[in-house]
């Protein structure tokens, strides 16, 4: 594929859509196959079903596994549903093995088979060697394809091994050292191989600081093991030592953006492999399930509002008053949702830290709340006139906001413990205890004092 220069994908997608209402096939082909396979699999995600039926059959069939494996679940199970079975198994011929694993779980059985029938047994061993691990795990997302040398061997050696070799994979930094039964010993740096004397033995200069990655560790510490450690590649070994394969930065950036889609869209119950141009009817049946769910938590704070109504039906004003304070609790609570949920994910929180962290989350919630409650209390004298009013709703901000902080707090810790995704849950639950304790804070006070 010939390298060009980037172009931004609001461009790329305008070109596309001007060139495909004007018919012209050609020129659609011929800009498609000056991207980059992700960049392919963007348009693909950005295109409405009809169109993106054109432009799939117009990628070319040598990109096909690349744009497959960059474009989300959903979209990638539609695509391969109108592939004929040759086509799959053209499209998986040469694919590295950590990325051949993520694929072949969407293929239907027939292709599978095919695909397998056509790998030799050294290969075939290796895929099964990556699929024996779960998806978000290091050995899910280990490439298998590594060159090892020994300790015991010059420099000079290992130079004549690579001529002959001719060539590497991709984003190789260094080589692995291993004993003879395969065991992890360090790793020898490219940088260090070409700049040493090549007399000298691979023991000299390899480094045996680097730590081998567990195969069982789980993608999200693999991603933060290469944050913290700035690397590029690291091995991945068994519960032995024995080496695996190796992992590479590539890799752990699709990580990292799998969490950020996967943090944000659980924020509204949706999920980050969702096609955004689905058909009406399934997209609406997903979301229901959210919205259902949402409106039993409403239903629960209509009730407790129901509760007052004869409170309500002599003073207006709380009417017009009472969602202040269960916003505000909600905007608070959400604010240490967010900041204990990324604590989580960062490993950041535990239980060394936790009490503190809740401490200082109760006292800003307190002082938040002090000096909102004298803004919204006195706002609230001036509109209507009403010492007590301006009274109860400063005393039930005070009380929702702390109360908001210690739930923003506790939600994420009480979920991860269940097994529940925080971002998933957290702020559904948190919404209606702030809408709650708001209601009952601020209508509770005012049907005690009011009425008597």
């Amino acid at each position: 594929m010939p390298e060009t220069a980037p172009r931004q994908p609001d461009n790329n997608l305008q070109a596309l859509a001007a060139a495909l209402e004007s018919g012209k096939v050609q020129h659609v082909w011929t800009m498609l196959n000056d991207l980059h396979p992700a960049e392919i699999a963007q348009l693909l995600e950005s295109l409405r079903p009809t169109e993106r039926d054109i432009v799939w059959n117009l990628v070319d069939p040598e990109n096909d596994g690349e744009v497959l494996l960059h474009v989300n679940d959903e979209v990638r199970t539609a695509l391969i549903r109108d592939m004929d079975t040759h086509e799959l198994v053209a499209a998986a011929e040469g694919m590295d093995m950590d990325d051949l694993a993520d694929l072949i779980e969407d293929l239907p059985d027939t292709v599978i088979r095919e695909v397998l029938r056509s790998m030799d047994k050294q290969n075939r061993q290796r895929l099964e060697s990556v699929l024996s691990y779960t998806e978000d795990s290091a050995g899910g997302l280990m490439n298998t394809d590594t060159i090892t040398v020994r300790a015991d061997v010059t420099l000079d050696v290992v130079l004549r091994y690579l001529r002959l070799r001719g060539e590497i994979p991709d984003l190789t930094d260094s080589l692995i050292v291993v004993n003879r039964f395969d065991k992890f010993l360090g790793t020898l740096s490219l940088s260090k191989l070409l700049t040493s004397d090549p007399g000298v033995t691979v023991a000299e200069v390899m480094d045996r600081d680097l730590e081998a990655i567990s195969a069982t560790l789980s993608a999200h510490e693999v991603a933060r093991t290469f944050e913290q450690r700035d690397l590029i590649s690291a091995p991945v070994v068994d519960e032995n030592g024995k080496l695996l394969g190796r992992i590479t930065i590539d890799d752990v950036v699709d990580v990292i953006r799998d969490q950020a889609d996967h943090s944000l869209m659980s924020m509204a119950g949706l999920s980050e492999e969702e096609d955004m141009f689905a058909p009406v009817v399934a997209s609406s049946r997903r979301r229901a399930i959210w919205l259902g769910i949402n409106l039993l938590t409403a239903f629960l704070a209509a009730w407790v509002i129901g509760l007052f109504e004869h409170t309500l039906q002599k003073w207006v004003a709380l009417a017009v008053l009472m969602p202040i304070t269960a916003s505000m609790g909600g905007i608070a609570g959400t604010q240490t949702l967010t900041i204990v949920i990324r604590g989580l994910a960062l490993g950041r929180v535990g239980k060394t830290n936790a009490r503190w962290l809740l401490f200082k989350e109760v006292a800003v919630g307190i002082l938040n709340g002090v000096l909102w409650a004298a803004v919204v209390g006195a706002v609230a004298i001036a509109w209507f006139g009403n010492m007590e009013i301006g009274l109860f709703i400063a005393i039930a901000m005070v009380i929702n906001l702390f109360c908001a902080a210690v739930a923003g707090f506790s939600i994420p810790l009480l979920l991860r413990r269940m097994g529940v995704d925080p971002a998933l849950a957290g702020s559904v639950i948190l919404t209606t205890i702030t809408d709650v304790v708001g209601y009952v804070a601020f209508l509770g006070l005012a049907a005690l004092f009011l009425s008597s």
